[in-house]
């Protein structure tokens, strides 16, 4: 294999020019068999082998930077710099990141995972460069998905005042996760398609050439002139009326057209962008016909390309899904906005039952939470569904936006605590401790489907101002049945009420309460369970009666500590002079890497066996 000759950075240099296209179809083979078995990113990846092939063959790493946008299409460009090993391990407890990551290589410029950096922090790099004396390529790699992310154009613009070489290759597939939307999306396709400025621009040429001396001549007034062809026949065009160099588009498909264009672009003293148009999940029928559905897959039989492990239940977005609709059908004025992720968010249901309430704004979560306070303020009720840690690029528009105005904007969670596999810029860890601090905020966490289901419903109908519904990922819980309290704002739901221990456990960590709360009783403990279902406001009253009543409260949730649910009782036990011993079982304050989330709970210290032996210690010495 041709492969077998790629084992560190640079080594893609060496591969004879014939045998590059080979190379390509070994690297789509490769990730194929290796994503069956693990799970990861697919699509995007198979989309931008020969792009990654070309960035590898003009420049040199690691003394060139790459920097990619989010970062789900670098698994190429981890293979080309010798990390093929690690693809054993991909995305496991230990084993190699889905995403670039500094600390993994020297290869990897940035460590990414969000949308709409890239530009940024390439423009950052190179302008550390230029005040360093230093002479390296910058190369920031960006979606057209991306730039539907207002950072992207703040980028942009500060981008257009380089004098030195700072490129941007605008990987152009058409897709974010699903597809894209707006104004640029419109104007790429406009590019994509003008077949009648490039085949006109390539005639002028090839006749202008005829024409000794001042053919060549001309050919180069025409390039450098502002009125130039692509002026005349594409008024406005978006990257040159800011002063950014423009190739394209180029065929992503075409290393040496690709390689070709690559070695110009870095010799313009400026920002340049790269046009390059690829296919999301290139070389595989599956993720061709379904881009979206292997964006992020988990493993899958290569023939069929359906999932080896077959969703049985229900899970937390099924169940948000189901209920949206219903109550679209309740709610005239029910509105669902989303940022480039209908499928991921469970709203594409909802976006085709109700398409005129159906909003769907692109990368733009900044845009997407004041776009909901616009709607609010227009008397319509807005539910934004995004992932927790999306959510957390808009914490500004959350304050200043809706909470300000106490607007009655309702926020669905969706992936609120530990995620798995795609790791520190993906856990939802941090939600909790960011918006229990807003003045005005409501925030709840169900225990189970129904409590979710209860919790959507009440949100719509009958909060006022802003709420926040925080639910994990994967299947739905449907223990506890038969405990189904109506929810009355800032009320807790007593359980099970005992005496000695008292377990305050919210969301996804009351399922494990359930099991630690066994455990004790099989030692002969008196232990009480508490659903915290309403993280803000706290059930003052209940906490008050649990303090006064136990000897041992424990509070548990997924969750970072700092901030927390066991934080703000542990501010109540103080204020109120409560003389009860108190147990913090959350997330420690550190960013958790990737691995199972079976796995990450052990390592963190919120699963059932660590968090029964710290009750067990503590009640033994009191």
């Amino acid at each position: 294999m041709i492969l077998d000759r790629i084992n560190k950075e640079n080594d893609i240099k060496e591969i004879p020019h014939d045998q590059l296209q080979e190379l390509a179809e070994e690297i789509r083979s490769f990730l194929i068999g290796k994503l069956s078995e693990t799970g990861g990113h697919l699509a995007s990846n198979l989309g931008v082998v020969e792009l990654t092939m070309a960035l590898h063959l003009v420049f040199t790493l690691p003394e060139d930077k790459l920097i990619w946008d989010v970062g789900h299409q670098a698994y190429t460009h981890k293979l080309l710099t010798g990390r093929r090993e690690g693809f054993d391990d991909l995305r496991k407890l230990g084993g190699m990141s889905g995403f670039p990551k500094r600390s993994e290589s020297a290869c990897d410029a940035f460590d990414t995972g969000h949308s709409s950096t890239s530009v940024s922090a390439g423009l950052g790099i190179a302008s550390a460069r230029d005040l360093a004396g230093e002479h390296y390529h910058v190369v920031s790699i960006i979606g057209d998905g991306s730039f539907t992310g207002g950072m992207v154009y703040e980028a942009l613009n500060n981008a257009s005042r380089m004098k030195t070489n700072f490129i941007i290759v605008l990987n152009d597939n058409g897709m974010s996760i699903a597809e894209n939307v707006g104004g640029f999306a419109s104007y790429l396709s406009g590019l994509r398609t003008n077949d009648a400025y490039t085949g006109l621009k390539k005639a002028t040429e090839d006749t202008l050439r005829q024409i000794p001396i001042a053919g060549e001549w001309a050919i180069g007034r025409i390039r450098h002139t502002k009125n130039n062809l692509k002026t005349i026949l594409m008024p406005g065009s978006f990257f040159e009326q800011l002063g950014i160099t423009y190739f394209g588009p180029v065929d992503g498909s075409n290393i040496d057209q690709m390689v070709q264009v690559l070695q110009h672009a870095r010799k313009v003293q400026g920002a340049v962008v790269v046009h390059v148009l690829t296919t999301k999940g290139k070389g595989y029928p599956p993720a061709e016909r379904m881009p979206a559905r292997f964006h992020g897959t988990g493993p899958f039989e290569i023939s069929t390309g359906l999932p080896k492990n077959r969703k049985v239940k229900s899970d937390w977005t099924d169940i948000f899904s189901t209920v949206m609709c219903k109550m679209g059908k309740r709610v005239p004025k029910l509105c669902a906005i989303t940022a480039a992720m209908p499928d991921g968010t469970g709203l594409k249901r909802f976006g085709g039952m109700y398409p005129d309430r159906f909003f769907d704004v692109g990368i733009a979560e900044q845009h997407a939470v004041t776009f909901a306070a616009g709607l609010a303020v227009g008397g319509m009720v807005p539910v934004v569904a995004v992932y927790s840690s999306f959510l957390q690029r808009a914490f500004d528009q959350i304050i200043h936006d809706v909470c300000l105005q106490n607007l009655h904007v309702v926020f669905a969670i969706d992936r609120g605590g530990l995620v798995g596999a795609d790791g520190e810029t993906h856990q939802g860890i941090f939600d909790l401790s960011y918006l229990s601090l807003i003045p005005n905020m409501t925030i709840m966490a169900p225990k189970n489907k129904w409590e979710l289901a209860d919790m959507l419903k009440w949100a719509i109908t009958h909060a006022e101002g802003p709420v926040a519904i925080r639910y994990p990922r994967g299947t739905a819980s449907d223990f506890l049945e038969d405990h189904r309290a109506p929810v009355e704002k800032g009320r807790w739901e007593i359980i099970y009420d005992e005496r000695e221990i008292c377990l305050l456990a919210a969301g996804s960590m009351v399922g494990t309460a359930l099991k630690v709360r066994e455990r004790l009783r099989d030692c002969g403990y008196s232990c009480s369970l508490i659903n915290c279902r309403f993280i803000k406001p706290l059930d003052e009253e209940t906490l008050g009666r649990a303090a006064d009543e136990h000897r041992l409260l424990v509070s548990m949730e997924e969750n970072v500590d700092s901030g927390g649910l066991g934080e703000h009782i542990l501010a109540y036990l103080n204020d109120t002079g409560k003389n009860v011993k108190l147990i913090r079982a959350a997330i420690p304050d550190e960013y958790i890497e990737h691995g199972s989330v079976s796995v990450l709970r052990q390592e963190t210290g919120i699963d059932e066996e660590t968090v029964f032996r710290r009750i067990a210690a503590a009640y033994i010495g009191m």
